[in-house]
């Protein structure tokens, strides 16, 4: 068991910030990840100043806690890095341009957000599937993927769950397999997208090596794969922080608060934090500040 106490660390927000679709909650403070073959129980304490709600993270005198169920050898060698923990989120959110109240706000409001560092294969697959759908249907249409295509596994409290499926077992799949699971014209991507990486004609180990207009290119030359998706992959897998999706929540934004394009000269190194900010404040703050 590792408990962390850090109030720029949120696992309600960061469930609900579009980057992570295998996170879910299980009970009123407690919740389940799987991350490629791995599982980890998460339970989040005094929620009210730990950041739980919406909004409230960063503004108490006492950060919360969070458990993360697993051993310090398994924390140290992975969910540290994957939660992105060895990086000080507070520099980011005091490195926000004063005069910009929006960004400001939306910043305070998901200050519990991180960017994950997930796995390149699984995010490709996961942001094909994303188009054109909403959180919840996503998260049920790789649980049924992964159910039908990955390794029963079981996790040291003997919870049984599913890894994610390697390119090879998807790149044996029938596209009637797939479309069966309600995958729907994705299906014909992800058929192509996991033979093309299966025969190594896009190497994944190399993404890790390329800058991000490199990867973007590469990225792109996989089936039903386009720039938004691109920079999702480079931003949420890549860790390409200068990697800023543009989705319909966020092209709104800049045209409302920017006049159209993101002042990215000012965000260098962390423009992908701000875009995670401002998307998660557009989708669930529900103020008409925005």
């Amino acid at each position: 068991m590792v408990i962390i106490e850090n109030k720029y660390f949120s696992i309600p927000q960061i469930c609900r910030s579009g980057q992570c679709f295998r996170l879910d909650p299980v009970s009123v403070d407690t919740y389940e990840m799987v991350a490629s073959d791995r599982y980890l129980r998460i339970r989040v304490e005094d929620r009210a100043s730990s950041g739980a709600a919406d909004g409230e993270a960063g503004k108490k005198d006492e950060p919360g806690r969070t458990v993360l169920y697993c051993s310090q050898d398994e924390y140290e060698s992975f969910w540290k890095r994957y939660f992105d923990l060895e990086n000080s989120y507070e520099g980011y959110l005091a490195g926000i341009d004063p005069e910009d109240e929006y960004l400001r706000t939306a910043a305070q409001f998901g200050s519990g957000i991180r960017i994950l560092r997930q796995d390149v294969w699984e995010m490709i697959i996961t942001f094909i599937l994303s188009q054109q759908n909403n959180i919840p249907r996503i998260k049920g249409l790789i649980r049924a993927v992964s159910e039908k295509y990955g390794q029963r596994m079981e996790a040291a409290d003997g919870t049984l769950y599913d890894a994610f499926p390697t390119p090879g077992r998807l790149a044996e799949a029938p596209e009637e397999e797939l479309r069966a699971l309600k995958l729907g014209y994705r299906s014909r991507y992800i058929c192509g997208t996991a033979r093309m990486i299966a025969d190594g004609e896009v190497k994944l180990d190399e993404l890790k090596n390329m800058g991000h207009s490199e990867a973007r290119a590469e990225l792109m030359k996989l089936p039903g794969i386009g720039g938004k998706v691109a920079d999702c992959i480079c931003l949420f897998a890549l860790h390409q922080m200068d990697a800023f999706p543009v989705d319909t929540h966020i092209q709104k934004v800049l045209d409302s608060r920017y006049g159209g394009k993101f002042p990215f000269e000012k965000y260098k190194g962390c423009a992908g934090v701000m875009q995670q900010y401002i998307f998660y404040y557009d989708l669930n703050s529900g103020s008409d500040i925005h």
